[in-house]
C-alpha cells in the first residue's frame, strides 16, 4: 500500500475519531471500515490480525454501550464546545499516557470546559459528573475504542 492510501486511510480513521463526538455520524464504523480497507489492500497477516482485533473491540464497546445509560447529553448541558475539550483531553492522554491516559483525558476535558464555562471547582464537578451520567460515559467507551483501534493500526504501519 502506497503512502497516499496510507494517508487516505489515516484521514478517514480520524473523522472517524471526531464522528464518535458528533451525533449522528457513526465514528466507530468509519474507524472499522478503514481498517478493514487496509486490511484488503494490504493482505500481510498482521493487517488481518488488526482487522480481528478490532472487529472484536468494536463488538465488545457495542455490548458495553448497550449496558451503560442511553445518550441523553443535550439534557445534562453538553455542548459542541464540551466534545472539543473531551476529545482533545482523550487524544492528549492518549499518547502522553500511552492508553489508558484516554480516559483522565476524556473527563479532564470536560471538567476544564465546564470550569472554564462556570467558573467554580464544585459547579464545574458536578457538570462533569451529570455530563458522565447521561451518556458521557457512553461516548467515552466508544472512543476509546477508536483509540484502541487507531493505535493497533498505527503500530502496524509503521513497524512494517
Amino acid at each position: 500500500m502506497g503512502a497516499w492510501e496510507l494517508l487516505l486511510v489515516g484521514l478517514v480513521i480520524l473523522f472517524g475519531l471526531c464522528g464518535v463526538l458528533v451525533p449522528g455520524v457513526p465514528g466507530s464504523w468509519l474507524v472499522w471500515s478503514a481498517v478493514l480497507w487496509w486490511a484488503l489492500k494490504d493482505p500481510q497477516p498482521v493487517a488481518w490480525w488488526v482487522l480481528v482485533g478490532a472487529t472484536v473491540a468494536l463488538f465488545l464497546s457495542q455490548v458495553v454501550r448497550w449496558a451503560l445509560p442511553p445518550r441523553r447529553l443535550r439534557e445534562s448541558g453538553a455542548t459542541p464546545r464540551m466534545a472539543v475539550y473531551a476529545g482533545a483531553g482523550a487524544l492528549l492522554g492518549f499518547f502522553l499516557l500511552p492508553v489508558l491516559g484516554a480516559i483522565p483525558g476524556f473527563m479532564g476535558g470536560v471538567y476544564l470546559c465546564e470550569r472554564l464555562r462556570l467558573g467554580r471547582h464544585g459547579e464545574a464537578r458536578a457538570a462533569l459528573r451529570r455530563a458522565m451520567r447521561h451518556g458521557g460515559s457512553s461516548v467515552l467507551a466508544e472512543l476509546f475504542t477508536c483509540l484502541l483501534i487507531t493505535g493497533a493500526w498505527l503500530g502496524a504501519v509503521v513497524s512494517g
